[in-house]
């Protein structure tokens, strides 16, 4: 299993930090651009298809054709954490050498956003107020990594989970 994991979740490490590597002033510079959300996501989506195929490869080629929906989601999970490490990694050293105001500047697109809304002025400082809080929270290198792996974990525990549904087989 180990093999698989590595193998797989390496693959899919490789291809989601190209992503992230390849795009990534694409995305800083349309923050307020939804496409660059799905852009984001869609790539994730196609990196960590590597879980499906390694999930099969593993049921097809190491156990006989069977495997259980949890070995199958676990298998998963582990492709998943192997390659949302790589995403995590290769973000932190783009925001703290190429985009280090990245927080700053997802921030002030958020407070315009808010602005041209029909919010009160109260509201708005409120909320805004909150927001610069996160930008102090986001120079912690644990709290910025945990959130940059909260952005790609759920895509992967969600394809793992498919993955299960869809390739267990029992004998």
């Amino acid at each position: 299993m180990k093999k698989t994991v590595l193998k797989y979740g390496s693959i899919g490490g490789v291809i989601i930090a190209a992503f992230l590597a390849g795009s990534w002033s694409f995305m800083v510079d349309n923050l307020d651009n939804p496409a660059s959300e799905l852009f984001g996501y869609a790539s994730m989506v196609i990196a960590l298809s590597t879980i499906f195929v390694g999930v099969k490869s593993y049921r097809d080629n190491e156990l006989d054709g069977t495997i259980s929906f949890g070995k199958a989601f676990l298998l998963g999970l582990y492709i998943s954490l192997l390659a949302s490490s790589f995403y995590v990694v290769t973000w932190m050293i783009i925001s703290s050498t190429i985009a280090p105001d990245f927080m700053t500047n997802y921030v002030d697109a958020a407070i315009a956003k808010l602005q041209a809304s029909d919010m009160s002025a109260e509201e708005i400082e409120e909320k805004a107020a909150e927001m610069r809080m996160w930008i102090e929270y986001y120079k912690n290198p644990f709290i910025k990594a945990g959130l940059t792996l909260m952005e790609i974990l759920p895509v992967g525990i969600l394809i793992s989970l498919i993955s299960a549904a869809i390739l267990r087989r029992k004998n």
